[in-house]
């Protein structure tokens, strides 16, 4: 019995494709994956046969719904070699399509969470459809939103992107295109026409995308714009908790019910990722954070409870401990994000 790829790369009419190919897993990444796409951009980078690249998914389910979380959570529950190793391959692939020189198109149609997030979001065009739903789930599992999170989520418009950190908020493609995560909305009909013209075009997808967008919708977010600004302006977690609280509309207790669900621990490691990742001035310095911050918070007993709780009793009932937010202490959080130690760090590709 033969198993396909779980990357097929082929490149057509001057298009370079990447296509997610474990379906069974919502084309969840692994390593093997990761290190696979790197190759193909890698060999397609200098090469003049191709013009741009596009990343889609086989089947119909999702585009990503993250990473391998139980490879990670084992090799957590150990020395955590073996997700420090994916992580670094993950991120390197961040990277590299981060600064690639030729247009990425990424067709984010279906659900694309964590690290489907890492590689749609670094595209020149990521296309939405009306299958799609975003979220950063992390702080429910004891994680925080890596694959770039920290820079990309406070560079979204105002303070939303600190409110679809700490809080894991689905979006559909109306939203996603309104706060600019994805920049164009194509009915899944319209996605053959868009293949097609690339393939005359593929030096341009964004021109393509441009002749073919259609209008995603109203927004549901913006109605509550205002109030994410206001009530997520903070820099700590309980003054978002206190402010929330002291608003008292209907909209805002139901983010403060969220919120004490989730990992108080991943909730305060979250708010200073992208706070700190605000501030940095290149994707590379972000990238960094994230790979010392990932292996020790995966080591963590919330992140070990949290995978526990989700994704392998399902009992969706995590004790955090510290079980409230007086109890993650700044000590606590300037020992996780700490630089590693020369020769560790975190570096891109050549």
């Amino acid at each position: 019995m033969t198993t396909e790829p779980e990357i097929l790369t082929r490149v057509a009419s001057g298009v370079g494709v990447i296509t997610l190919n474990r379906p069974k897993a919502l084309h969840a990444l692994n390593r093997a994956m990761c290190d696979a796409m790197i190759a193909a951009l890698l060999a397609w980078r200098e090469d003049e046969a191709v013009q741009s690249v596009l990343i889609d998914h086989s089947g119909e389910r999702g585009f990503c719904a993250g990473g391998d979380i139980r490879m990670i959570a084992e090799s957590g529950a150990g020395d955590a070699s073996e997700a420090r190793a994916f992580f670094k391959a993950e991120y390197q692939l961040n990277h590299l399509l981060f600064d690639y020189p030729k247009p990425v198109t990424a067709i984010v149609d279906g659900i694309v969470m964590g690290g489907g997030v890492g590689i749609s979001e670094p595209a020149t065009v990521r296309i939405a459809t009306e299958r799609t739903t975003y979220a950063m789930p992390e702080t429910g599992i004891g994680l925080f939103p890596d694959v770039g999170g920290g820079w990309f989520l406070p560079r979204l418009p105002g303070q939303t992107g600190v409110w679809l950190a700490l809080t894991g908020a689905r979006l559909k493609a109306a939203d996603t295109v309104f706060l600019g995560i994805h920049t164009h909305y194509l009915p899944t009909d319209a996605l053959e026409a868009f293949r097609a013209i690339l393939s005359v075009d593929p030096a341009y997808p964004i021109d393509v995308a441009d002749g073919l967008e259609d209008d995603a919708g109203e927004a549901p977010i913006e109605a509550h714009l205002e109030a994410i600004d206001r009530l997520f302006a903070f820099d700590t977690v309980e003054q978002i908790f206190a402010a929330l609280e002291a608003d008292g509309s209907d909209w805002a207790l139901a983010q403060l019910a969220i919120l004490k669900t989730k990992s108080p621990q991943s909730l305060k490691v979250s708010l200073r990722q992208l706070r700190t990742g605000a501030a940095l001035e290149t994707f590379a310095e972000n990238m960094a954070m994230e790979y010392a911050l990932g292996g020790r918070v995966v080591r963590t007993h919330d992140f070990q409870e949290g995978v526990r709780a989700v994704i392998v009793d399902k009992d969706n009932a995590p004790k955090w401990s510290p079980a409230d937010l007086s109890g993650v202490t700044d000590a606590a959080l300037d020992a996780l994000f700490a630089p590693l130690p020369a020769g560790e760090e975190w570096t891109p590709l050549p």
